[in-house]
């Protein structure tokens, strides 16, 4: 139990004591996770989990024979204590325990100690690390052991102001008195013993030291008045290392193992951790009825539990039912099989015996043949013979081509059942894959859908997975889930989407037959026209002293060459300098296309859209003019010529990205010409750009929502090209989906 759940139990001890609680509801809160039996002794794990100290002896020490401080008498001797402690822990426990610690260091865990001072003899070495039996973290005691653990007296004070509840009939007695013993009515701390009155006024007289000695009512709990440091034993704590979150002392700070952590005076800490703990407990006595309701929630959980577990149950047994069933029809059906052939063989080879033994010397046919040579009589003779010889004549081929009339071997219904029995030892019943959880920063859905996921860390081995998918609002969505074939990794491309639809993914993991729950499913919004596959374009009004491009053509970067430095060596008063532009080295003459890029966030301008190619031409071969902001219709800058000429068809189109924001044109729809918050737009992600040539218009979207951001009415006279300028830093990255038809030709 740790230090923030021992002021609640101390409320609800109270409360016991008033008859207010049921005993019960805080029992298990006392009790030891190793042995079972309510505290004694309780010591504070680093973990700040509690367990006795007899316990943690014998976890480390397991031959050890206790020899704690007698200052406070063990509650089994006690005869009115209600849960006697036991002599020792449960072995089965500790033993457990210790091979957990052991199997930890073994696979690298924590705490590895081979000293030879910590070795009572060479057979049996002192354990130093342990698994804490509360959360199973590994504790380290170090050199010193046990001796650095504190006890947690306040855990103890509960303990007992428990055991006092839990046994009000029956009292303590004075520890001083003579035959008869009267009942105690007080407990010294200092001299850690019960008096009767007379025998506390005898031994505590007025006028004497002892008359100041601390006194509380009857009790078998003695703790100290002052809590000492485990490290600096002549020392008191008075100081909280919030690192280790422990109590230390001044010789801690100053020169232990909390020299270099921030420590709080301990007043300061009681009276954070008390405002905390209070504020902690009143929230959770606030929602109260929240908790019963959760436990109402988890009660029918159980309930369902319970019941879709019989349900499970009943149906495997019907699985193996109808398995056995069709094993015996079809073990029944071969049997009958095999005698039946064994029946039909014998009988044939039987047969073949019985004319064989014919053929024998007055048996048979042969016998037969020499009584009709017998016969005189010619016509007879003649009569009977014809046939006679034909049957004579068969016995002597079958003789010369001696063949049985049946095989002994009946390899026919020798069964090969290895592949089957592989499959059933196979079946995993245990051992479920966990979810897998789709990856939102790494999927893309364009035609086609890619989609990513990952597995959690600790999570089983997998054999394979499988995506499945749904198209939403449709009819499709009533028939249910289309699913992929076998993956092997952790991605897979789901092909053949509708354009402009909403489809939802969820993915399952497979491992010994046995498939995991689905992943929490995610919606993606297909574009509304088909990628458009493209690379920036090197030859046509690149900048290479400006403009950064890589090796695959998919990213470009704006850098301040050597003549931009010259160039504003120049400037007095004040200039414009044009952008740096560059072109997709595809263009569109009709259809619908969508395309979509990553624009960095620390880019200082950047401008995104489409042109045509006459106005490209202009651009590059007259940059002087076009660097003017009044110019460019679309600037970005409030020079009034968006408002005078919006309404104009325009063979280009581009939206300011920069410094993180996305700027609307001024005279856009929707937005007030003089509202200037409307405008500006967090800057997307990603940004879509769709271009309808056929219908004269542009659109830009928020590629990750598909939320349609601006569109506008674009000249596409001639042939039009998406277009990026930037200035003053910055650079743009192509969609991997945009970029991949045109990298597999190169």
């Amino acid at each position: 139990m740790s230090d923030s759940e021992m002021s609640e139990f101390a409320s609800i001890v109270e409360r016991i004591e008033r008859g207010e609680v049921p005993m019960k509801n805080i029992e298990r809160e006392l009790i030891c996770p190793i042995c079972k039996e309510l505290f004694t002794h309780p010591l504070i794990l680093p973990c700040q989990h509690s367990v006795c100290h007899k316990c943690v002896k014998e976890l480390l020490l397991p031959n050890h024979d206790d020899s704690f401080s007698t200052d406070a008498g063990s509650e089994s001797s006690n005869p009115g204590s209600p849960r006697p402690r036991v002599p020792s822990p449960s072995m089965e426990k500790l033993d457990r325990l210790v091979r957990s610690a052991s199997l930890r260091r073994s696979f690298g865990g924590r705490g590895s100690i081979s000293s030879p001072g910590w070795r009572r003899s060479s057979v049996t070495p002192r354990v130093t690390t342990f698994p804490c039996p509360g959360c199973q973290h590994d504790i380290d005691l170090g050199e010193r052991g046990i001796s650095m653990l504190f006890r947690n007296f306040t855990l103890e004070s509960i303990v007992e102001r428990y055991r006092q509840a839990a046994r009000a009939a029956i009292a303590i007695m004075c520890n001083v008195c003579k035959p008869p013993v009267q009942e105690a009515t007080k407990s010294c701390m200092d001299c850690k013993a019960s008096f009767c009155n007379e025998c506390f006024k005898m031994n505590h007289p007025w006028g004497t030291p002892k008359a100041q000695h601390e006194y509380v009512g009857p009790t078998t709990n003695f703790r100290p008045k002052v809590l000492m440091c485990p490290e600096h034993e002549m020392e008191k704590v008075n100081m909280y290392c919030e690192v280790c979150r422990r109590p230390v002392c001044h010789l801690c700070k100053l020169g232990g193992s909390h020299a270099n952590h921030k420590v709080t005076s301990m007043s300061s800490a009681y009276k954070i951790l008390k405002e905390k703990l209070s504020k902690s407990i009143h929230y959770l006595i606030s929602k109260e009825d929240q908790v019963r309701t959760q436990i109402s929630e988890l009660d029918v959980l159980i309930r369902h539990t319970e019941e879709n577990g019989q349900i499970a149950e009943r149906r495997a047994n019907e699985h193996f039912e109808r398995l056995f069933e069709t094993l015996q029809e079809r073990r029944t059906e071969m049997l009958r099989s095999i005698e039946q052939n064994r029946s039909l063989r014998v009988e044939r080879l039987r047969t073949q015996v019985e004319e064989y033994q014919g053929m024998l010397e007055n048996s048979g046919l042969v016998g037969y043949a020499q009584e009709v040579l017998k016969e005189t009589d010619q016509s007879c003779f003649v009569q009977t013979a014809k046939l006679l010889h034909v049957r004579i004549q068969k016995a002597t081929e079958s003789l010369k081509t001696f063949q049985p009339a049946a095989t002994p071997s009946f390899e026919e219904f020798v069964l090969d059942t290895s592949k089957e029995e592989i499959l059933l030892r196979e079946l995993s019943f245990s051992g479920v894959p966990d979810p897998p959880v789709i990856d939102l920063s790494l999927c893309r859905v364009y035609n086609e859908g890619l989609i990513h996921w990952r597995l959690s860390e600790d999570s089983l081995p997998t054999d394979h997975h499988v995506v499945e998918f749904r198209k939403l609002g449709s009819e499709d969505e009533e028939s249910g889930w289309s699913a992929s074939e076998r993956v092997y990794g952790c991605s897979t491309v789901v092909s053949d989407l509708t354009g402009d639809s909403r489809y939802t993914f969820r993915v399952k993991s497979c491992r010994n037959g046995v498939f995991s729950p689905c992943s929490p499913e995610v919606t993606f919004h297909t574009p509304p026209a088909p990628v458009f596959g493209f690379l920036f374009n090197e030859k046509c009004g690149f900048s290479a002293e400006r403009l950064q491009l890589s090796k695959r053509r998919d990213s470009v970067e704006s850098v301040a060459g050597m003549s931009f430095l010259l160039a504003a060596e120049r400037v007095q008063t004040g200039s414009y300098i044009c952008l740096d532009y560059i072109i997709g080295d595809t263009g569109i003459s009709h259809g619908r296309h969508y395309w979509a890029f990553r624009v960095e966030p620390d880019s200082y301008m950047v401008k995104v859209g489409v042109a045509s190619d006459s106005k490209l031409t202009e651009w590059f071969h007259n940059p002087r003019d076009t660097s003017s902001p009044r110019y460019d219709h679309d600037s970005g800058h409030d020079s009034g010529s968006e408002d005078a000429c919006f309404e104009v068809s325009q063979p280009f189109t581009l939206v300011t990205v920069g410094m993180g924001r996305l700027f609307i044109p001024k005279a856009s729809v929707g937005a007030a010409s003089g509202d200037q918050g409307s405008r500006v737009l967090p800057m997307p992600q990603r940004i879509g750009v769709c271009l309808d040539y056929d219908a004269g218009r542009v659109f830009f979207y928020d590629a990750d929502t598909m939320r349609c951001l601006y569109e506008r009415q674009v000249d596409c006279s001639g042939t039009m090209y998406p277009a990026f300028g930037l200035l003053g830093g910055g650079a743009v990255h192509l969609e991997e989906f945009i970029t991949a038809k045109r990298l597999s030709y190169m």
